[in-house]
C-alpha cells in the first residue's frame, strides 16, 4: 500500500492568455507546484512553500496578484459548494488539464497532434494487427486507431478512473459521517456536509494532479493493463512515444510499431474476452471495498476541524488514511486482482514478443526496456498504487509472462488462447508460483458446457464464434465436428 495515498499537490493555475512571464514568476506560483491544496503562494523563506508556512489562505490572500486571488476564491467556492459523489470529478478534470498544460518536469509541452502523426499511428496499428494474426488466435479488436494529445488522453480516460477510484473515495466519505456519535450527527449536519464537500474536492484535486502527471508519461490507453480508453479504439500518444524512444538508439518507426503491437494486443484481448473487463474492475472494486479507513486518525481530524483551515483534510489524505484489512477475504481479493492484472500483461508480453521478434531487430531491446520500466515501479504502476492504495508486484508479471510462453510451447497458440474462454480456466496465484505444473496439468474442458448453454439459449457455440471448425478442438486434440458457427 502506498504510504501517501493521493499524495500529489495541486499545480499552479495555468494562465489562460499563455503569459510566459507569469509562469516563470515565482511570486505567482510558477514552477512545479507547491504541495498545498490550492497551489498558490509565494516562494522564499517567509512565503508559502517555505519552511514555516502552513496556511494556504495566508498565501492566497497575501498575494497581490488579482488573477491568483480570483482563482483561489473560485476553487474555494467549488470546494464548499460541491454536492456530488465521493470525488469532485469536475475539479479532477480541471486540475488534470491544468497539469497537462503546465508541461512535464522535463519541459515537454503538450501539443495538438498533426496529420502526419495521425497517419503514422494509423499505419503502425494497421501493420501491428497484421503481424498479430500469426501470434494469436484472437482476431483484431480495434475498429479504429487514433493519435491522442495528452489532453485528449485525460478526457478519454477519466470515466475509467472514476470507476476505479470511487470505491475507495466512497469509504472516506461515509467514514466522515460515521465517526461522530449518532446523537451528534443531526446537530453536526452542516459541518459533516461541509467536510464531505471539501473531501470530494480534495480527492478531485489529488486525482486530477495524478492523472495529469500520468498523461505526460503514458504511451497508449492500456499502460496499466486495464482498458482505460473507449472500447475498440487503439490509441497512441505520439509526443510521449517520441520522449520514450529518445535515448534508446532505436528508430522512432520501430519504437512506434512495437508500442502499436502492445496496444493492438490489449485491444484484441479485451474485445474478444467479454467477461475480462468486468472481471478486472470487479477485482479492483472488491479489493477497494476491503480497505478500511483509519477512523482514529479521522476522528482526530473531525474533532479538531477548523473551517478556516481546510488543509487539515489535505494533510490527512497525504499522510495516509487507508489500511488493508488483514483478513483472508481481503488477501484473497488482493491475490485475484494482482493475478488478473499479471495474466493480462504477461499474455500481451508473450504475444507481442512472438510477433515482433522475427521482424524487428530491436524487439529484444524494446521488450527489456519495457520490462525494466514495469519492474522498477514505473509511472503507471506508481500512480495506480497512489490512487487505490495498491502496489502491483512485478514478480507476478514476470511469472505470468513465463507461464504464457510455456503454454505456447506446450499447447500452441490456439491451446494457449483457449484458456481465456472461461475465467475458471485461467491460472491462479498458486499456478504462477509453479508455471510448469500448470502447463502440464490436464485442464478442464468447458467446450461441451458452453455448447449446451449456447444450444439452450438458441445461440451458436460461443467457442466457435467467428472461427472455423478448429475452434471446437478439445484439449486431447479431438475436434467437435458440428455444423460450425457462421
Amino acid at each position: 500500500m502506498s504510504d501517501t495515498p493521493f499524495g500529489f499537490g495541486l499545480p499552479p493555475e495555468e494562465p489562460d492568455d499563455g503569459d510566459e512571464g507569469k509562469k516563470k514568476d515565482p511570486q505567482s506560483g510558477g514552477g512545479q507546484g507547491p504541495a498545498n491544496p490550492f497551489g498558490f503562494g509565494m516562494s522564499g523563506a517567509g512565503g508559502f512553500g517555505g519552511p514555516g508556512a502552513d496556511n494556504p489562505f495566508a498565501a492566497m490572500f497575501g498575494s497581490l496578484n488579482p488573477t491568483d486571488l480570483g482563482a483561489a476564491f473560485q476553487q474555494l467556492g467549488q470546494m464548499l459548494s460541491y454536492e456530488g459523489g465521493p470525488v469532485n470529478w469536475d475539479m479532477a478534470k480541471q486540475i488534470a488539464r491544468q497539469t497537462v498544460a503546465q508541461g512535464t518536469a522535463g519541459g515537454s509541452k503538450d501539443a495538438s497532434v498533426g496529420p502526419a502523426d495521425r497517419k503514422a499511428v494509423e499505419d503502425a496499428v494497421r501493420l501491428a494487427d497484421l503481424w498479430l494474426d500469426d501470434a494469436t488466435s484472437l482476431p483484431s479488436g480495434a475498429h479504429s486507431a487514433v493519435a491522442w494529445s495528452r489532453a485528449e488522453w485525460v478526457e478519454a480516460t477519466l470515466p475509467a478512473w472514476q470507476e476505479l477510484v470511487d470505491p475507495v473515495a466512497e469509504r472516506v466519505g461515509n467514514a466522515m459521517g460515521d465517526v461522530l456519535p449518532e446523537e451528534m450527527q443531526a446537530m453536526a449536519g452542516p459541518l459533516i456536509g461541509m467536510m464531505r464537500s471539501m473531501g470530494g474536492a480534495m480527492f478531485g484535486t489529488q486525482i486530477g494532479q495524478a492523472v495529469g502527471v500520468l498523461a505526460g508519461e503514458v504511451v497508449g490507453s492500456s499502460d496499466i493493463g486495464l482498458p482505460l480508453g473507449p472500447a475498440g479504439r487503439a490509441a497512441l500518444l505520439p509526443l510521449n512515444i517520441e520522449t520514450f524512444g529518445k535515448d534508446l538508439g532505436v528508430s522512432q518507426e520501430e519504437v512506434r510499431l512495437y508500442l502499436a503491437l502492445r496496444e493492438a494486443a490489449h485491444q484484441r484481448l479485451f474485445a474478444h474476452v467479454p467477461w475480462l473487463r468486468s472481471h478486472l474492475f470487479g477485482a479492483v472494486d472488491g479489493y477497494a471495498r476491503g480497505i478500511k479507513v483509519d477512523t482514529a486518525k479521522l476522528e482526530d481530524v473531525v474533532g479538531q476541524f477548523d473551517p478556516q483551515n481546510p488543509e487539515q483534510l489535505q494533510e490527512a489524505l497525504q499522510q495516509g488514511m487507508f489500511q488493508p484489512e488483514d483478513t483472508p477475504e481481503q488477501k484473497a481479493a488482493l491475490a485475484r486482482l494482482e493475478t488478473a492484472l499479471a495474466l493480462v500483461e504477461g499474455w500481451v508480453d508473450a504475444v507481442v514478443h512472438a510477433a515482433a521478434k522475427p521482424r524487428l531487430s530491436s524487439a529484444d531491446a524494446l521488450r527489456e526496456t519495457l520490462r525494466r520500466r514495469r519492474a522498477s515501479g514505473g509511472p503507471a504502476e506508481q500512480t495506480f498504487a497512489t490512487l487505490i492504495g495498491l502496489e502491483l508486484r512485478p514478480r507476478r508479471l514476470r511469472d505470468a509472462s513465463r507461464l504464457w510462453a510455456s503454454l505456447t510451447d506446450a499447447r500452441g497458440v490456439d491451446g494457449r488462447d483457449a484458456l481465456w474462454a472461461h475465467p475458471d480456466m485461467l491460472p491462479t496465484a498458486t499456478d504462477l508460483d509453479d508455471p510448469d505444473g500448470f502447463v502440464h496439468r490436464e485442464q478442464i474442458d468447458f467446450s461441451e458446457l458452453d455448447k449446451m448453454l449456447g444450444e439452450a439459449a438458441g445461440k451458436p457455440d460461443l467457442r466457435k464464434k467467428g472461427k472455423g471448425e478448429d475452434e471446437g478442438r478439445d484439449q486431447d486434440g479431438d475436434q467437435d465436428k458440428g455444423d460450425g458457427a457462421e
